[in-house]
Formats: structure tokens, C-alpha cells, sequence
């Protein structure tokens, strides 16, 4: 009886499993359906579209972004729509934080899609302080912050030379001291 449990209860996992991308994938299936993809980079908001494929009058429709108060296109940020019969995009620059509303009409009538977008405010970022001018204590820095000159770096040489010398000769005169 407990192996036919433990069998169901595998067999629902698995199940499950193989539901969950058919699952993750039906809000972005659902959003592509709108016909409309919609990006924000800063204060600029954009829009994609496919789905006006012909032209009236020379124009492939309207892009219209509507804050939140706004009820109809007219009182909305309109801009035309500028591409090819594959695909059609409209931005708006200087836009201001808040949530939005854009809605793409085609030149022959029909809404393409409409979908929301939230503008952040940008990021200020503070600049990152500087060294003084007496370079005071640079713990750390390992005498990577100054270029030594070819003498300073043969006279350090030397100095490392002569105390592992003076080192070994010391050490050889401790453990047999009738030794010079």
C-alpha cells in the first residue's frame, strides 16, 4: 500500500514538473498576443510593433502614451509610428517618473495592443572622493601609488640581497658556532 502512494505521489511531481514551463511560458504568450512590446531605458520609453502592416496616407499609425489621469489620445503624448511592414516603433524622450499607458493605433483603425509601463526616476549616483593632496596614510597600497625610478629600485634590490644574505649567514653561525 505504500509503494502504490509513493508511486501516485512521483507520478504528480512529475506531472507538475512537466507543466511548469507550459505555465511560465503563457504570460509572455499572452502579452505577444497584444501585438505590442513596450521598454523603458531611463526617461525614454519605446514601443515595437508588427502588427500595422499597411500604410494610409503615408503613415503607419500612431503611438499614443497616456499617464495615468488621462482618458483619451488627445490628451496623451502622440508620435507617429516609423519602420517597415515588418515592424514599426515609436519613442518618447523626457518622460516623467509615474505609470503610463501605451496604446499603438494602426493607420487603418484598429488598436495593435495596449500595455503599461512604469518610469523610474534615474539614479544619481555621488562621486567617489579622491585622494588628498598629502596622500597622507595609503595602508594597503603596497608602493603601487608612486612610479620608483630604476636607482630607487637597484638600491631596494640591494638591500633585499644583503639581508638574506646577512639572514643565511646567521642562521650557518647558530647551529655550528666554532664556524666563521
Amino acid at each position: 500500500m505504500t509503494d502504490s502512494r509513493l508511486l501516485v505521489r512521483s507520478a504528480l511531481t512529475v506531472a507538475a514538473a512537466a507543466a511548469l514551463p507550459l505555465a511560465l511560458t503563457a504570460g509572455p504568450a499572452a502579452a505577444r498576443a497584444q501585438g505590442i512590446s513596450v521598454s523603458t531605458v531611463g526617461t525614454t520609453v519605446s514601443v515595437v510593433t508588427s502588427a500595422c502592416t499597411t500604410q494610409t496616407n503615408g503613415t503607419w499609425g500612431t503611438g499614443s502614451l497616456l499617464s495615468s489621469g488621462q482618458t483619451s489620445f488627445a490628451q496623451g503624448r502622440q508620435v507617429a509610428l516609423s519602420g517597415t511592414s515588418v515592424s514599426q516603433s515609436a519613442a518618447w524622450s523626457n518622460v516623467s517618473p509615474g505609470t503610463y499607458s501605451v496604446i499603438v493605433t494602426c493607420a487603418n483603425g484598429t488598436t495593435a495592443g495596449t500595455q503599461s509601463v512604469i518610469v523610474s526616476a534615474p539614479v544619481t549616483r555621488t562621486p567617489t572622493p579622491t585622494a588628498s593632496a598629502s596622500r597622507g596614510v595609503m595602508g594597503g597600497s603596497g608602493g603601487s601609488v608612486r612610479d620608483y625610478g630604476t636607482v630607487t629600485l637597484a638600491a631596494g634590490g640591494t638591500l633585499v640581497g644583503a639581508g638574506v644574505i646577512a639572514a643565511a649567514w646567521f642562521l650557518r653561525r647558530r647551529s655550528k658556532p666554532y664556524r666563521l
